[in-house]
């Protein structure tokens, strides 16, 4: 007998098989055997990936997209197309019709029915004239043109430079017929795809409290199980190593971001409204999420050539230290001084320990970066100069590898155009050419209103310690400026943490802050903090300035530094 009610519909099951190029090979077919999708996803475009695929264009205009995918393709593409699960990609890089004809030649060759469409419009290139040693401009593209090719009944989808969100906003808004102003679970599914974007960080990957995690020899990746208002359940197959946790995916949802309003072209999500809720074993809810209508301009990614560079690793070891770097810096410099190079940088990282058993671990490393726009003035006249100090320098003098020729180096910039001067165009399998529209509105981006502080934490003892033992972190890089976000377990925890970690305090913590534009963002659902540091990876991690190019280990550098923390958090 009918109740009278009607069941609640089958979330649409995504899943992310690929977090950068060069990830998990077998990945793809781990995900395809290991569970149940509807959705697989790969993302394999990063900024220091476009100047490689730019480079690669230069040379050969034919390839330029990533074409490990082709090859993951070639034992997997039949369980695909076996279980019914469709593919969506932006491994296409900068030549997505280009992959997509290659996909479709794997799939005849294996004799499957496989409809292969990509979306384009991305390549900004040709548009206008961005400057000297560009090598790729390419807009940020949003999901409706993925969302028109699986609606048009494509089996895989490739595309070029899109959100890594709208891998997950184009399958969702195809599944449930979302308007395209249907702001909230546009909103929905952007926090769901910033979780799943880089793939196993959100299933314990460089997670700050790592020693929980029981099982990290093979983690699984993550899925998403998106349902029709936005809200979604990120877990993973199971059996899989790792785990999801709250922790977990507050991590990943921190990773690369900044504000409370979090931009695309899509939606404007806030991620000041997301709640995390553990739902069982493996699996924490995604709900609340409100969203806005996106920005006027569209983020384009410019990557060029900067120039070239060197490096040489001296090794110091024993006693006087600091003496001997200063000898080996002036002896360097007395070299280059007919033809001293545009940029030329010291560090001293000293790694020596006092009387130490191992010799190792009694010497410190002096790196010597270089960079010109002129290859002949960084390299050979660089790597001899390191070499002829050999029988002339400092007492037990070596180098950590012999000193090589001048590298070229590149630079990542953000640019914004007006989203209706960008192309976005879904190709459907059967080659029909559909433009797609804007978004319905448009609000200027603006900074969200900070909440109030909650009551500070009452006074008690204290004890030196390192903030880690009651904080977790994540950082990453956007261009030259590094992301650290900051977040605790309970809610005096976060009490603590909002009235003491200020930017002064940032900085005093991480004296490579300081000088630095350090703005700070509140999450209070979230018992988060999150910081962008302006200029500490001068121009990105293809020019690779600083040690840590990518801001990968700050969090964790932030995490060994000693503060005085209340008892009652220890």
């Amino acid at each position: 007998m009918s109740t009278g009610t009607t069941p609640a519909p089958e979330p649409l099951r995504i899943g992310n098989a690929s977090g950068f190029y060069g990830d998990r090979f077998d990945a793809l077919r781990e995900m395809l055997t290991d569970g149940p999708l509807d959705v697989l996803t790969g993302d394999y475009l990063a900024e220091l990936t476009m100047l490689i695929l730019g480079r690669d264009r230069a040379k050969d205009p034919t390839r330029s997209y990533a074409t490990t995918f082709l090859r993951q393709l070639e034992d997997t593409l039949g369980l695909a197309v076996e279980r019914g699960v469709r593919i969506v990609t932006n491994a296409g890089g900068l030549n997505p019709a280009g992959l997509a004809d290659a996909v479709r030649a794997l799939a005849e060759r294996l004799g499957l029915p496989v409809r292969v469409a990509h979306v384009e419009g991305d390549d900004l290139l040709g548009a206008r004239d961005w400057g000297p040693g560009v090598v790729s401009a390419n807009a940020y593209l949003g999901g409706g043109g993925i969302a028109e090719c699986l609606r048009g009944g494509a089996d895989v989808v490739v595309t070029g430079r899109v959100t890594d969100a709208a891998l997950v906003t184009g399958p969702a808004a195809a599944h449930f017929g979302w308007a395209a102003d249907a702001w909230d679970p546009l909103a929905g599914a952007v926090v769901a795809g910033h979780v799943l974007e880089c793939g196993t960080q959100a299933t314990g990957g460089n997670y700050a409290f790592f020693t929980e995690i029981s099982d990290l020899r093979h983690l699984g990746f993550p899925l998403a199980e998106i349902h029709p208002d936005g809200s979604a359940v990120i877990t993973k197959h199971p059996g899989t190593g790792g785990a999801v946790t709250v922790g977990t995916v507050t991590a990943q949802l921190l990773y690369e971001t900044a504000g409370a309003r979090y931009p695309g072209p899509d939606v404007t999500a806030r991620l000041d409204s997301v709640r995390l809720t553990q739902d069982g074993p493996d699996r924490v809810r995604i709900h609340g999420v409100r969203g806005e209508a996106p920005p006027p301009t569209l983020k384009a990614g410019l990557t060029r050539l900067g120039g070239h560079r060197n490096e040489v690793v001296f090794v110091l070891t024993g006693l006087d230290i600091n003496a001997k770097a200063a000898r080996v810096r002036d002896q360097m410099d007395t070299a280059l001084a007919k033809r001293r190079p545009a940029e030329v940088r010291w560090t001293l990282a000293r790694t020596d320990h006092h009387d130490a058993d191992v010799q190792e671990e009694a010497s410190a490393l002096l790196r010597l970066v270089v960079r010109d726009r002129d290859p002949d003035t960084v390299g050979r006249a660089v790597s001899g100069a390191a070499v002829e100090l050999a029988l002339a320098s400092i007492p037990g003098f070596h180098l950590t590898a012999p000193p090589g020729k001048a590298t070229p180096y590149g630079v990542f910039e953000a640019a914004y155009v007006p989203r209706d001067d960008v192309p976005h165009i879904a190709v459907l399998a059967d080659g029909t050419r559909t433009a797609i529209p804007p978004a319905p509105d448009a609000e200027e981006l603006r900074p969200a209103d900070e909440p109030p502080l909650p009551p500070p934490l009452d006074s008690g003892p204290t004890r030196r310690a390192p903030l880690g033992l009651v904080a977790g972190a994540r950082s990453g890089d956007k261009g030259g400026s590094a992301n650290i976000g900051v977040w605790v377990r309970t809610d005096d925890a976060w009490r603590w943490l909002v009235h003491t970690l200020t930017p002064d305090r940032l900085r005093e913590l991480l004296p490579e802050t300081a000088g630095l534009p350090v703005t700070r963002h509140q999450l209070p659902h979230l018992r988060a903090l999150n910081f962008t540091v302006d200029g500490l990876l001068g121009e990105g991690v293809a020019a690779q300035a600083r040690f840590d190019p990518q801001a990968k280990a700050v969090g964790e550098w932030l995490r060994s530094r000693h503060l005085d923390i209340p008892e009652a958090l220890l």
